[in-house]
This record gives structure tokens, sequence and C-alpha cells, in this order.
């Protein structure tokens, strides 16, 4: 397994910056999230952006994925809206028009997926069928035109959006039916929502797991934490993922460490490795 870091964890720094930092650390991959600030989908520059990235990575040894859960980028008022779940076809378009960007700056990036989630209802007036066939419809031809640009899309299951579960999930995935659609695990999320243990959930998906995201976590309480922060069994999470063969990143998710990127992560790294060292 690579160690991996999530740009989210680093908001006030410049993406190459951040990409420098990552990998003099030791990492070795990186999940970067589309912002403002790293790679913006409606900049004018982003050609020359994407190809300065990418050579730049080539130049680190760094792996990557593309991130799509920035918090204001679509909407400056409200938090990730519009979603795939927006009743209003033009809105929803504006989600589907920036996952379509975020497919082809991994294609450009030669990333090995591209990650996003549900998004959550802005009504409770819709029963959950018409949620999950407007979703449906939409990964379906997401997965599609992923394929045809030679990338993955890996689904997570976030706490407070409509798909959270790994159950929900599960629904989600047979409804899509398509070999370019696979999963984001986050552990955290997994004991967060009780879902435990986490090996079941792993060795079910280890075909389908194409990206993992980690941090410390509190039973019940969606809040990312240090990794020795909170009540999460990271050993065994490793575990499992050892058993079902995962050999991908693991992407620390520091989302709210950003104020202490570098220190926050350079703990968070020691903390990893050597909960990997002891797998054996």
């Amino acid at each position: 397994m690579l160690l991996g870091h999530n740009t989210n964890g680093f908001p006030h720094h410049r993406l190459e910056d951040a990409l420098r930092i990552l990998a003099d650390l030791g990492f070795q991959s990186v999940a970067i999230t589309l912002d403002h600030h790293a790679l913006d989908p409606a900049s004018t520059e982003l050609p020359h952006q994407v190809a300065k990235i990418a050579a730049l990575l080539n130049r680190l040894r760094l792996q990557c994925v593309i991130e799509t859960g920035a918090r204001f980028l679509l909407n400056p008022l409200h938090k990730h809206q519009p979603t795939l779940l927006t009743p209003q076809p033009e809105a929803r378009a504006h989600r589907v028009h920036f996952l379509q960007s975020a497919i082809r700056i991994g294609q450009d990036l030669n990333a090995s997926a591209i990650s996003f989630w549900s998004g959550t209802p802005l009504t409770q007036n819709e029963p959950a069928s018409v949620l999950f066939d407007r979703l449906s419809s939409q990964c379906q031809a997401l997965a599609q035109f992923a394929q045809e640009h030679g990338q993955r899309l890996a689904f997570e299951p976030e706490p407070g959006m409509f798909i959270d579960t790994m159950h929900a999930f599960d629904t989600l995935f047979h409804r899509v039916n398509h070999p370019a659609f696979g999963l984001t695990i986050d552990l955290g999320h997994l004991h967060c929502q009780g879902e435990l243990p986490t090996t079941p959930h792993l060795l079910k998906w280890r075909e389908k797991i194409w990206n993992i995201h980690v941090e410390g976590m509190r039973q019940g309480i969606h809040e990312h934490l240090q990794l020795d922060e909170g009540d999460f069994n990271l050993p065994e999470a490793l575990s499992g993922l050892k058993s079902a063969g995962y050999k991908g990143a693991l992407h620390l998710e520091l989302s709210r460490h950003g104020h202490d990127a570098v220190n926050a992560a350079t703990k968070a790294k020691a903390l990893l490795s050597s909960a990997l060292a002891q797998l054996g």
C-alpha cells in the first residue's frame, strides 16, 4: 500500500508547493481536490495548469487520484451544491459538467480514479425511489464518459448524504452496473457510522475499491481527526485491506488541519507508516 495525502489538508498552500512538500515528506500518492486554487475547471488557464502539474507529478514520482469534494467551488453560498440529486436539470448539469471536467483532468494526469459522492437532497419531498433513479442514471452516463476517457469512477458513501452507508452503496452499485463504476472507502466513515468490523466490507468489495481515505474518527461523530485521536481501530482496518489484497494508496484526509498542514501531515505519515510496518 502507498502512503498518500489529500490536498484538501493544504487549503492555504499553492498546489505546486503542497505537492513538493508531500513528496519531500515521503508520500507516494496525492489525492488532488479540485478547488479555486487547485486546477479549477472554470479557469481559462486550466490547460496550462494541468500540463504544469502533470510534469511536476512525474518529476516528483507521485501517483494521483482526482477528488471532487470542494465545498464552495460550484456555489459560493451553499456548500456542496448543486449535486447529482438536484431536481432542476440546469443546476444538476452544472455538477455533471464539473465531474466531466474532473474526468478529463484525470486523463491528463494519468489518475487512477475520480472520486465523488451523491450529495444531499435539498428537500424531503422527493421519495428515495426518485432520488435513486436520478442518481443512478447520472452515474451511468458519467461512468460511460469516464470509460471513454480511460478513467474509473470511485464513488464514496458519505455520512449525512443520500448515499451514506455501504448498504445504500450496494443498491446504487447494482443499479448503475457499469465496469467503470467502483468505490472510494473512507475507513473513518465506516467507524463513524458503526459499520463494523470493517474487514467484511473490504473483502466484499475488494475488486471495486479504487481509492481509500483514512483519518482518526470517533464513532457517531463525523469529524476528521489526527490518526492518534478518536477511537477508530486503524490496525484492524489495515489488516482488512491487506487481506483484501489492496495495493493502492491510503490517502490521509485531514481536511480540518489546514492551519497546521505540514506538521499534521508529518505526524500522520509517521503514525500511518508505523501502523503499516506492524502489519509485517
